[in-house]
């Protein structure tokens, strides 16, 4: 049984147009060329799947277009006999010239020369020098009917094949007149040819109007092989310059792909586009481009992953085609310092050519031996010199990583056979079939029923899991495993006591093996690309093209990738993991084995291993060692090794360390810190550190209602000052009112320029203040206002209108004395007290100076802060408007009548305004004491 190559063949465009005669692919970009038999070409960028760029060349079809990228140009040739260049950026023409006397079939750019070779139905090709303004440089005649194809050799630049009607291949020398050489064979025309681009076989291909394909020894002149299948005329075939396939495209609307080595069909496209006229393939590209009557279609072929493998020792193996090249990472200048992610400049050695095309390469455990598998064949090398050891037909290769000598392979879908030093040692089937095999610890067995694992010393079956795995993964331990599927992937521990128990009792042993052979220890959703293990750590690329590690349920990403790359492996000594991509560029990443070795060692609770490797562990990787030690539950541990000071102080805050959070707060100094370590501090009440750290934040808010809620007067009033230096006015309002000291209260409201409140909280506090507090008023209103500063009445200048203003500033006095016995008594006296709203302040100072209890001296007691405003308004009482008395009769008459004229006046007025107002529309909710008050918006 033979296995077809692993070839993924996915489609990567499909653009729909009108019949493609000729494809090509940009070497550099992103773009597939097509050129329309309606006389159009087409640029698609296939990444983007977008038309970038068209353009009309004639009315007639345009049956052949190349790519000059070196030049930035576009070739066509068209049934208008005329060749035309176009600049491909700017779509500008060049150039163009007849250069035949009939339709132009093909054209073919050299390489390296300044030299285009077309070739058209009037039986000659002709070679053209764009350094010589486009000069036909040579003709060679010698075909008897149409030239239907030309292509250069890419082995020798100067010589080119030829495929015509007249049912010859022909082969031609740049500077020759006549050809080579011509290969007869063919029953009909030939309509297509192509070189085989691989050093190891001098091979030409053509296909022709007689359904067949033809590959052709050129140095012997004899046909070697015919490709049958075809059900019409061969219009196209390509050897694909890196894979091991033939492509071959005919009218009956099929591409087939065959092997170019043992030629048999391997696969057979068809996208539903009618007759297949072109194939265009690409050296170091593993897209192919397809042209047909209805469209063309853009296909990648081939494996992703790269056949490469990477020893214990640095020694890394790939496969190009099927030559084995080996470069070691211990060549490279130890004083050398590499940027992670850079390309290694590695020394490649070529070990020689391979029997089969590696599609795997993979290193046994000890790195002594080889294996390389594909087309349906292994073969075992000695590492060091590529001899062949041991060779078979297996679809699949694995190795045993506890035994170097022990090996498995697959034979189709039934029989999986065992090998121990070269020998086959046992053969099984397993009951769901065999649909792929994976290596390690035990042997894995992917089926319908899901994945077994096989003992590979005894065979028996130790688990059957439900899932469909893609790769499967084993630490060096054997005690770990990751099951990688499509979309997430699993990591479970092995238990072999529980196995050795169930054999040896039968309880827990079933149909699907030992239930408690694995622990699942969790599951990820990213999808696996490539891994490895190093100790307990998984470290894996994914699909987006991350580089990351898994270690005890925590992820970490190591790197961000600009592209596919591939895991290879982890040296220690260097403390760096390599991967490569697959134009086998080889680069490494920084990962230090000591942080990998104390996560492992933390995993398995081996905190004594844990603290021998700390002190290895540099301090720019603390942090992140403190990260993984919390999210294991070990915060205390985190804490002492973390050198982050913020994640230290949110460790601290967890733990209770209110003195490590204090430290880390004074050196800090941040406002935010304060206050998280004072709410800290109050959880833990520890209420003398709180009323600390809301100091240090200047939280006032906090500070007052951590102050009333301790009773601590003190407190309340060194906030009232340190609050209104500050510039906090709400709290030093409060604060001032809680203490009673009213007085204070209005310098507050003053100061904030809150003077509207200030002379309504001097009506009904301070009466006293109340002509003080309206003169600021006024004073600042008329600056924006000055009709409504003059509608404010200050009662110096209107008594009248303030009726009972004497005896609310004698209650005033009265209860000033009164608040001064009560301060400094503790709270638990207020039940005593009579509720302010159940009082008449005025009636108890009125009936106490009556029965003198009481002395009112005017309001001498009053606060020194307030006297000014009091004695103001105590003149204005006590000795009434007496200026008349030192002014002329006339005048004082004339004056009072102004005056009286005044007053109904203003009366008026603050009776119209009082009916205008709308207390509904009055919304006290926002009065904010901070805020300015701006007149002018």
């Amino acid at each position: 049984a033979h296995m077809p190559l692993k070839l993924d063949i996915k489609r990567k465009l499909s653009a729909r147009s009108d019949r493609v005669k000729c494809v090509d692919l940009h070497p550099s970009e992103p773009w597939m060329l097509a050129s329309m038999y309606n006389g159009n070409v087409h640029v698609w960028n296939f990444e983007l799947q977008q038309l970038i760029k068209s353009f009309e060349v004639c009315e007639l079809p345009v049956r052949s277009a190349k790519f000059v990228s070196r030049k930035n140009w576009v070739i066509t040739g068209s049934d208008d006999m005329q060749l035309r260049v176009f600049n491909y950026n700017t779509l500008e023409r060049l150039h163009n010239w007849e250069a035949h006397s009939d339709y132009i079939r093909s054209i073919a750019v050299h390489p390296t020369q300044p030299f285009v070779l077309s070739s058209s139905d009037d039986m000659l090709i002709k070679l053209w020098d764009w350094d010589k303004r486009w000069a036909c440089a040579q003709t060679f005649e010698g075909h008897t009917h149409y030239v239907m194809q030309i292509v250069i050799n890419p082995k020798d630049n100067n010589q080119f094949a030829s495929a015509s009607l007249d049912k010859t291949v022909k082969v031609w020398q740049l500077g020759s007149q006549a050809p080579n050489f011509t290969l007869e064979g063919h029953e009909k025309g030939v309509n297509c040819v192509d070189y085989y681009a691989g050093g190891d076989k001098p091979y030409l291909i053509s296909g022709a109007d007689d359904r067949l394909v033809k590959v052709w020894d050129q140095q012997n002149k004899t046909c070697v092989q015919t490709l049958e299948g075809h059900a019409q005329n061969v219009s196209a075939v390509a050897f694909h310059p890196d894979l091991p396939i033939v492509l071959t495209g005919s009218e009956d609307g099929t591409v087939r792909v065959w092997h170019s080595s043992t030629y048999r069909l391997e696969s057979t496209l068809n996208y539903g586009l009618e007759r297949v006229w072109a194939i265009a393939c690409l050296r170091g590209s593993n897209n192919v481009a397809l042209g047909y009557d209805e469209g063309s279609i853009l296909v990648k072929l081939g494996r992703e992953e790269p056949a490469i493998s990477m020893d214990a020792s640095g020694k890394i193996l790939w496969a190009r085609h099927a030559e084995v090249q080996q470069a070691n990472l211990r060549t490279l200048s130890a004083d050398e310092e590499f940027q992670d992610g850079d390309r290694l400049p590695l020394t490649i050695k070529d070990m020689g050519s391979c029997e089969i095309y590696p599609q795997t390469i993979a290193h046994s455990p000890n790195g002594r031996f080889v294996a390389v598998s594909g087309d349906g064949e292994f073969i075992i090398y000695t590492a060091m010199a590529l001899r062949n050891k041991a060779f078979g037909q297996a679809q699949e290769f694995v190795w045993c990583t506890t035994d170097a000598s022990t090996y498995a392979i697959r034979e189709g879908t039934t029989t999986v056979k065992v090998f121990k030093n070269f020998k086959e040692v046992r053969a099984f089937k397993p009951e769901f079939g065999c649909e792929g095999i994976y290596g390690g610890a035990m042997l894995g067995v992917r089926s319908v029923s899901g994945l077994a694992f096989y003992d590979w010393e005894s065979g028996d079956m130790v688990r059957r899991i439900e899932i469909t795995p893609k790769l499967v993964f084993w630490n060096e331990s054997s005690e770990l495993v990751a099951i990688a599927t499509e979309e997430s992937y699993f990591v479970l521990r092995y238990k072999p006591e529980a196995v050795a128990t169930a054999k040896q009792t039968k309880v827990g042993l079933t149909e699907d093996g030992v239930e408690d052979a694995f622990d699942v220890l969790g599951e990820t959703e990213e999808s696996v690309r490539t891994g490895l293990w190093v100790g307990d750590c998984f470290i894996y690329t994914n699909a987006v093209n991350r580089l990351n590690y898994y270690v005890g349920g925590e992820l970490c990403t190591v790197a961000h990738l600009d592209r596919v790359m591939y895991v290879l492996g982890y040296i220690p000594k260097e403390n760096r993991l390599y991967l490569g991509d697959k134009e086998l560029n080889i680069v490494s990443y920084s990962l230090l084995v000591s942080v990998l070795e104390y996560q492992t060692a933390v995993m398995r609770k081996d905190f004594d291993t844990a603290d021998q490797v700390l002190p290895t562990i540099p301090r720019s990787q603390r942090s992140r060692v403190a990260h993984f030690l919390e999210k294991q539950g070990f915060k205390a541990q985190a804490l002492a090794v973390t050198t982050d000071p913020e994640h230290k102080f949110e460790l601290a805050l967890q733990l209770g360390d209110l003195a490590t959070a204090k430290q880390i707060c004074c050196e800090a100094e941040s406002e935010q810190k304060w206050k998280l370590l004072a709410d800290a501090a109050t959880r833990h009440n520890d209420l003398q550190l709180a009323q600390e750290c809301l100091a240090q934040a200047k939280d006032f808010g906090s500070l007052l209602l951590l102050a009333t809620s301790t009773g601590n007067a003190g407190m309340v009033d060194r906030l009232a000052r340190e609050s209104s230096t500050g510039g906090q006015s709400n709290v030093a309002f409060l604060a001032q009112f809680l203490l009673g000291d009213l007085e204070a209260c209005l310098e507050v409201l003053i100061a904030a320029n809150r003077l509207p409140e200030a002379a309504l909280f001097a009506r009904t506090y301070l009466p006293s203040q109340v002509s003080r507090a309206v003169q600021l008023w006024k004073a600042n209103l008329a600056k924006a206002n000055e009709k409504a500063a003059q509608a404010l009445a200050d009662p110096a200048d209107y008594p009248n209108l303030f009726p009972e203003l004497e005896d609310s500033v004698k209650a005033e006095a009265y209860m000033r004395q009164e608040r001064r016995q009560l301060r400094g008594r503790p709270a638990t006296d207020q039940a005593g007290l009579t509720p302010n709203w159940e009082r008449r302040p005025i009636e108890e100072a009125l009936a106490a100076i009556a029965s003198g209890q009481f002395v009112f001296d005017g309001g001498a007691d009053r606060e020194e802060s307030s006297s000014s405003g009091a004695e103001a308004f105590a003149d204005a009482v006590d000795d009434g408007v007496k200026s008349s008395a030192a002014v002329p009769a006339s005048a004082a008459a004339a004056a009072a009548t102004a005056a009286a004229v005044d007053d109904d006046d203003l009366e008026q007025e603050l009776e119209q305004d009082l009916k205008n107002l709308n207390m509904d529309q009055v919304d006290p909710s926002d009065v904010n004491l901070d805020e300015d008050l701006n007149f002018d918006d």
